[in-house]
């Protein structure tokens, strides 16, 4: 089986962070494991509290992965200070794994901050640089490009400025654009487009979570980056237009539909010696 790493915050309400991404990774077939870096009090509606992990802890519980388990594929999602960046990217240095994708967490659903201002350029200069792809909204690829995005050509622009920090690729989502959500793909050389109709739903909590650990888990399994990117997308616009009402905000997605619609085909089954059922 192939393994996943999430570095980032944990969800308490379950639908980001952390929990979105071992549910992907399941859902994928990937075996999950995590490096929590903070626990975040948030629901639906509202975060209440933000606790960050220390960064020595930060950096024995990515020890205690490599020096075991190891992995196919990191993703990296909120990371709240400069303290928890230079721990990871130490971390990363150290290990240098394979198919490191980046989710720049900077603001939570209901745009609480989750990243310190002051961490923005911790985050340009210690973790971009170790990104294989790195995958921005429109707010956080504005941000970091320094100007603001109204059209495709400025995404354009954008993923190529992006990538001119130190990244091997750049995914800039339109979810916050208007019209069909279209994301933009860069890998130094090529944009390439990846298009898919806008659900009429709030419930979107967790959405940039859940596909930046659907394109590690992909990667992980040994597709190559574009098919990466585009079956992620294909896997978090079913999990948007099966979203759950949960809650009073925006509701989570539903990570598991098609494992719900079609079960384990069979995995469960007992092998043909077994003994039958008392």
């Amino acid at each position: 089986m192939k393994r996943g790493l999430s570095i980032a915050g944990s969800d308490c309400s379950g639908g980001a962070g952390i929990q979105a991404d071992l549910k992907t990774f399941s859902a994928h077939g990937v075996f999950g494991m995590t490096a929590i870096v903070a626990v975040v009090a948030e629901n639906t509606c509202r975060v209440l509290a933000i606790q960050e992990v220390s960064p020595d802890i930060i950096e024995k519980q990515i020890d205690a992965v490599f020096e075991d388990i190891g992995t196919d594929a990191v993703k990296i999602g909120m990371l709240a200070s400069s303290a928890a960046m230079r721990a990871v990217a130490g971390r990363l240095r150290q290990y240098h794994p394979d198919n490191v994708v980046v989710d720049p967490v900077m603001y939570a659903k209901n745009h609480t901050p989750l990243m310190a201002k002051e961490a923005l350029s911790s985050l340009i200069r210690e973790i971009i640089p170790l990104a294989d792809i790195l995958t921005p909204n429109i707010p956080e690829a504005e941000l970091l490009a320094g100007f603001a995005i109204t059209s495709r050509s400025d995404c354009e622009r954008a993923a190529r400025f992006i990538h001119s920090l130190g990244c091997r690729r750049v995914l800039v989502k339109g979810g916050h654009a208007e019209g069909d959500a279209e994301d933009i793909f860069f890998d130094g050389q090529e944009f390439q487009v990846f298009t898919s109709p806008r659900v009429d739903t709030r419930n979107t909590h967790g959405t940039g979570c859940t596909l930046s650990s659907a394109i590690a888990a992909n990667l992980a399994n040994g597709l190559d980056f574009p098919t990466a990117v585009a079956r992620a997308k294909e896997y978090v616009t079913t999990a948007i237009r099966h979203a759950l009402p949960l809650g009073k905000g925006n509701g989570p997605t539903h990570h598991f539909y098609d494992l719900y619609q079609q079960g384990l085909s069979g995995t469960l089954k007992p092998p043909p010696d077994a003994a039958p059922p008392s």
